[in-house]
């Protein structure tokens, strides 16, 4: 089995939605099942199909969670120092071409949010970046092309 690298912070989000579909959720579908089935045929009753396609879901969304908490290598961020960039890191970067700053905290997939400032370790400037040290200036490709940048601060908070 693959380990997956995850923050302690990520790890925790992905157990408390796991939390929520099972204890809100999954009866909610319960619940509905039951109130679609009590109203007679079930072969043409829309609410019935409709509570099925979420029980559907959520029981998918369960055992994909699930999955994932199971092959998560948790990383804790705080424990970590230095001057090189690795899973976890918060970088400060410039943009060589336009002066423009940018800070990006590298994280696992599943906790990537690029408005946030979190890039999954998977993403083109997260490869690039690992390895590399404050001051290095690097180029990445990216859908838009290529970029230069120049690594400012490297930070693990």
């Amino acid at each position: 089995m693959n380990k997956e690298p995850m923050t302690s912070t990520g790890f925790a989000s992905l157990e408390e939605e796991l939390k929520q579909l099972r204890t809100v959720e999954r009866p909610a579908v319960a619940r509905a099942l039951s109130e679609a089935r009590d109203m007679g045929d079930i072969s043409e009753n829309a609410e019935y199909h409709a509570a099925k396609e979420r029980q559907s879901f959520v029981e998918a969304r369960m055992a994909q969670i699930g999955e994932k908490l199971r092959q998560a290598e948790i990383i804790d961020v705080a424990k970590l120092s230095g001057s090189e960039v690795k899973f976890g890191a918060t970088v400060r970067l410039s943009d060589e071409d336009t002066g423009k700053r940018h800070t990006y905290q590298i994280v696992g997939v599943d906790e990537a949010d690029i408005k946030s400032g979190r890039v999954s370790v998977t993403a083109p400037i997260a490869r690039s970046l690992i390895g590399r040290k404050k001051g290095e200036s690097f180029e990445v490709t990216t859908p838009r092309g290529s970029k230069s940048y120049k690594i400012i601060t490297v930070k693990y908070v």
